[in-house]
C-alpha cells in the first residue's frame, strides 16, 4: 500500500453532484490560468538568446564518433538527455530510467517537428548498450567519456569539484552527493551548421521527459511518495518491481466461482 502525503484522503468530503460541478469549475478556471502561464513560459523560454557552441565534442556511438553537430542527424533541432550513468556503474539511475521509459513513444512525434533526441552519459558505449538492452530501448545514447560534455553542462563532478562540498548545479552553488547530475539540454543547427545552445533545464526541471508524473497527478492520491529529501526514492527500474497482487490471488469474485 502506498504511504501518501497527499492530505485529505480518508474522509474525503463528498457533495452532490450540482456542489461537485461548482467546485470543478473553479478549478477549470485556475487550470486555465497554469495553461495559459505555461504557453507564456514556453514563449519567454524560445525567446532567450543563445550561445555558440565552440567546442568540438566528440562522442563515442554505435556508428562510430560523431560530433555533436552530427547527432541532430538531419534535424535542426536536438533534445539532450544527460543521463547519470558514470563509467563502471552496473545501471544507469532510476529516475532518468523512469525518464527514459517515456522516450521511444515519443521519439515518432518529434522527428516530425524537427527534433532528434539523444541520451548522453559519461559511462563508456559497451556499458551503455549493456544496459539499453537490459532495459528494450530503443532511442540513440551515445557516451561522452571522452570530452568535456558533461563536465561543461555541469552534469558531471571531479573530486576537485566537490572538494569544497558544493558544485555548480542548477545554475548555483548546492551540495549535491552524486558524480552525475540529471538535465536536459538543447541545440540549434543552422544552415551553416553552426550549433548552438538554447536551454537547460535541471533539478525538478527533468520532470517536462516523466509524463507518467502527469497522470498521477490526476489521481485522488497524487504521486504518492513520502515526504522525504529525494522524493522519487520508490522508482525503480522497469524491471525490478514486485509483481501486483493478482486479483484472483486476493480472493475476488473471480476467484470464489471458478
Amino acid at each position: 500500500m502506498i504511504t501518501t502525503t497527499e492530505p485529505g484522503i480518508a474522509n474525503h468530503p463528498v457533495v452532490s453532484s450540482e456542489k461537485w460541478l461548482t467546485k470543478r469549475k473553479a478549478l477549470l478556471a485556475r487550470e486555465k490560468e497554469l495553461t495559459h502561464l505555461r504557453d507564456q513560459i514556453a514563449r519567454e523560454r524560445r525567446a532567450l538568446p543563445w550561445e555558440h557552441v565552440e567546442k568540438n565534442y566528440v562522442f563515442d556511438t554505435p556508428n562510430g564518433k560523431r560530433t555533436l553537430a552530427e547527432l541532430f542527424e538531419g534535424q535542426r533541432q536536438l533534445l539532450v538527455q544527460h543521463f547519470m550513468f558514470g563509467p563502471g556503474l552496473e545501471q544507469g539511475c532510476q529516475s532518468c530510467s523512469f525518464m527514459a521509459d517515456h522516450t521511444d513513444g515519443m521519439n515518432v512525434h518529434l522527428a516530425h517537428r524537427d527534433i532528434t533526441l539523444v541520451a548522453i552519459s559519461r559511462a563508456p558505449l559497451a556499458e551503455i548498450a549493456r544496459f539499453r538492452e537490459r532495459m528494450g530501448w530503443r532511442f540513440n545514447w551515445v557516451s561522452s567519456n571522452s570530452s568535456d560534455f558533461n563536465r561543461d553542462f555541469h552534469v558531471s563532478f571531479t573530486p576537485e569539484d566537490r572538494a569544497g562540498g558544493e558544485v555548480y548545479y542548477n545554475y548555483g552553488m548546492q551540495p549535491f552527493p552524486q558524480e552525475e547530475a540529471p538535465g536536459v539540454s538543447v541545440f540549434y543547427k543552422d544552415d551553416a551548421g553552426e550549433v548552438f545552445h538554447t536551454y537547460s533545464t535541471f533539478g525538478r526541471g527533468v520532470e517536462v521527459m516523466m509524463g507518467a508524473y502527469n497522470l498521477m497527478d490526476l489521481v485522488p492520491e497524487g504521486r504518492g511518495e513520502r515526504d522525504v529529501p529525494y522524493k522519487m526514492e520508490w522508482v525503480r527500474h522497469h524491471d525490478l518491481y514486485e509483481p501486483q497482487p493478482d486479483a484472483k490471488a486476493a480472493g475476488s469474485c473471480c476467484s470464489e466461482h471458478s
